[in-house]
């Protein structure tokens, strides 16, 4: 069995709350994620539908091992984001975006995160979604590796213009907007 094939998105619900706090609180996701509180402020909206980001539980080999949503950029095009990320102006209105967090230290750079963007990538494609990016801070390069590895390139014409994150897009064929 692949590691894709081990791997389950599980819709957030209450019952994940505390494994959320649990996994928030810890340095090596502190190091990327904001003030747990507010973060998992943010997933209650999503889960009592304040918020249209969809969230997931990512499970591996029957284990809750991390977090996973996304997200609408039409949604996400309100002034005050705007006026932080300008560059949402500059994508498709239908496009979404992922983020995503192992929230278990020890299965961190095993393949896994890569696995579950890519499962992430089939089930949005699966829906319908074309336009699909991940915008990690260019620091981590742990990350920007697994999403390299899951088939997301820089885009060009916004690299460099989009301060704090390195924008990505899945790459299936050619279909990076320049």
């Amino acid at each position: 069995m692949s590691k894709a094939d081990a791997i389950v998105l599980k819709p957030v619900g209450p019952e994940h709350y505390a494994l959320l706090r649990e996994w928030l609180v810890r340095p090596h996701v502190q190091e990327w994620w904001g003030d747990p509180d507010e973060e998992l402020g943010f997933i209650k909206d999503m889960v009592e539908g304040r918020d249209t980001t969809r969230p997931f539980i990512l499970e591996f080999e029957g284990r809750d091992i991390g977090y996973m949503q996304y997200w609408f950029v039409a949604d996400n095009r309100t002034p005050a984001l705007v006026a932080e990320h300008p560059w949402l102006t500059e994508l498709p209105a239908d496009a979404v975006g992922v983020d995503i967090t192992i929230g278990e230290e020890q299965l961190v750079s095993k393949g896994i995160g890569s696995a579950a963007v890519n499962a992430m990538v089939t089930l949005l494609r699966s829906l319908g979604h074309e336009t699909i990016i991940i915008d990690p801070d260019p620091a981590n390069k742990r990350a920007v590796r697994a999403y390299e590895k899951a088939g997301f390139k820089p885009i060009p014409h916004l690299e460099g213009r989009t301060h704090d994150v390195l924008l990505m897009q899945h790459h299936e064929s050619n279909e990076i907007h320049s």
